[in-house]
């Protein structure tokens, strides 16, 4: 324990009051909000020229789930039974654009630490030391999340909803010939929602740590949260079909339920006063012989014997 004392001693003298905000005037923030964002800017747009070279590379990378399933007990690929399925644009530039756009999304993952950091070091002077302890590792554990989703969408939602379709169409008799615009911002989006899905514990964790949530309140609303997240998927899904609704609904659903098991460990400490009212007993009247009785008799009116005066 004096080791562990001794260390947050360090830790604080050394990494947290140091950070202490030194009162900076407004244009000094805006001044080293520029100068910030001028620099994560800088670091995009040089990860943007490194992906933009391979971007048809990272295009043959988005294309590996739609005609195969990952093997987790192999780490491998399988290919499907699907034929061949070959890309076409449909406009000039369609596919200068999506190599764009894929570029661009891979540079914005890839700088995701770095801007992490960049916002981290902005907002951390006006942060009392115990925020900072707190935030610090939600910040990290987010990102984690969130590359966590990706991944989990990439191996395992991606291929088994792009199988799913592309079987159906091709049972049905069509031929499958698809625009690069409509696949690439197909997989983006799923990779995207699903990131954000893997935040869904974290932001309740993090709405039952500030108090404006707790476990019963959660579980009182467990109805909505399952229609909320079908609504959620209907809107958020590039298709219209139940089934990538499905599949987008039933994580989202999973999800609010560990959040659920994470804001019972990670609740918000009662106060002094808020425990002192919870062991204080309510006050209720107490019916019976021995108790009071109402008063019946309005004021003003002669009684006799029997009429009851109330204890002013």
């Amino acid at each position: 324990m004096a080791e562990e004392s001794r260390f947050k001693k360090w830790l604080d003298d050394t990494v947290f009051n140091p950070l202490e905000d030194k009162k900076m005037p407004v244009m000094q923030h805006l001044f080293e909000f520029q100068a910030r964002l001028t620099k994560i800017v800088i670091i995009v747009a040089l990860f943007f020229v490194g992906t933009f070279f391979y971007a048809d590379t990272l295009v043959q990378w988005l294309r590996v789930p739609l005609q195969n399933m990952f093997v987790p007990g192999d780490l491998a690929w399988s290919p499907t039974d699907l034929p061949k399925i070959p890309f076409v644009f449909l406009s000039p530039a369609e596919a200068l654009w999506q190599n764009l756009k894929v570029a661009g999304l891979f540079a914005l993952v890839l700088a995701t630490p770095y801007i992490l950091w960049e916002v981290w070091a902005f907002v951390v002077p006006g942060l009392h030391s115990q925020e900072r302890r707190f935030v610090a590792p939600f910040v990290i554990t987010s990102a984690v999340a969130f590359y966590l989703g990706l991944s989990f969408s990439f191996f395992f939602v991606l291929p088994f909803a792009l199988n799913f379709l592309i079987s159906y169409g091709v049972q049905a008799g069509f031929i499958p010939q698809i625009s690069i615009a409509s696949y690439v911002g197909f997989s983006l989006w799923f990779l995207l929602i699903f990131g954000l899905v893997f935040e869904v514990p974290l932001a309740i964790t993090l709405m039952a740590k500030l108090g404006w949530v707790d476990v019963p309140f959660l579980k009182k609303y467990r109805k909505w949260a399952f229609l909320g997240a079908f609504l959620f998927a209907a809107i958020l899904t590039p298709t219209p079909d139940p089934f990538n609704q499905c599949l987008m609904a039933l994580p989202m659903y999973f999800f609010y339920e560990v959040g659920i098991i994470s804001a019972g460990f990670f609740k918000k400490p009662k106060t002094e006063e808020e425990e002192s009212d919870a062991q204080q007993p309510a006050e209720t009247p107490k019916s019976g012989s021995g108790g009071l009785r109402p008063q019946t008799a309005a004021a003003g009116t002669s009684g006799g014997d029997d009429d009851y005066v109330g204890v002013p």
